[in-house]
């Protein structure tokens, strides 16, 4: 659940690592407590590149003031391919936007009959859209999913975008089962687990899990404004329209 957050990569997902080799790489830290791992940076200005591989088109950039530090590692090889293993396969992007997340999350979201936007919103709050993501305690991906709770949902890549979105919808469905629809408590067990909120009889007086609720609801209410503003406005230029003459 949500914690400082670490973007860590291990060496298997480094698709681009050379064979046999070990990988110098920079791991880089970020001032909202996440850590990079690319393999070099480029500066523009008041900004830096951060590749992700050796090539020129993964990568995230950063503002030269979120830098917080920079060391130097080095990764292990990764382990032999069969040939043709990755033939089919489409490397997805490190940090997802808002519309490559949207058929997924409506996925998710009319398998279980939950808003979409509470769906972005936890995403947002947990690891801002990184689909690499690992906490300090070990949840991953875009919803941070502990390894047991993946496990309980069914899911067998945390890292894969789909498959952890549809674990994380599936075990926030679970707590909101569990809590009658109680959408802060809900969150609280998202965060801080069931046992917490069940011993403390409701928000645990955790700073962090109070934090977390607070931001999941005030970034679904935005997200929910917005759209019901965007449907009304939709609906006053159809409205518009049926009143026009016919010609």
């Amino acid at each position: 659940m949500l914690r400082p957050l670490r973007i860590l990569f291990a060496a298997a997902l480094l698709l681009t690592c050379v064979a046999g080799a070990a990988h110098a790489a920079e791991r880089v830290t970020l001032t909202n407590g996440f850590d990079l791992i690319c393999d070099h940076r480029v500066d523009d200005g008041g900004k830096v590149r951060l590749y992700l591989d050796a090539s020129s088109h993964n990568y995230m950039e950063v503002d030269v003031a979120e830098i917080a530090s920079v060391q130097q590692v080095t990764l292990p090889a990764p382990p032999a391919k069969k040939p043709g293993a990755d033939a089919a396969r489409v490397q997805q992007p490190e940090k997802l936007t808002d519309a490559e997340l949207h058929p997924m999350l409506a996925k998710a979201g009319a398998t279980y009959d939950i808003d979409t936007d509470l769906l972005a919103s936890v995403i947002r709050a947990e690891s801002d859209g990184h689909s690499h993501a690992v906490s300090r305690a070990g949840a991953q991906g875009l919803m941070q999913l502990m390894p047991a709770t993946a496990s309980e949902m069914g899911v067998a890549n945390s890292f894969a975008p789909g498959e952890n979105i549809d674990g994380g919808t599936a075990y926030l469905n679970a707590l909101l089962m569990k809590y009658h629809d109680n959408l802060p408590l809900a969150l609280a067990a998202y965060n801080a687990g069931p046992a917490a909120v069940d011993r403390w009889h409701g928000i645990p007086p955790y700073r962090e899990t109070r934090a977390y609720v607070a931001r999941v609801i005030h970034e679904y209410n935005r997200r929910y404004a917005l759209r019901r503003r965007e449907e009304l406005r939709f609906a006053g230029q159809v409205a518009a329209l049926a009143q026009q003459p016919a010609r």
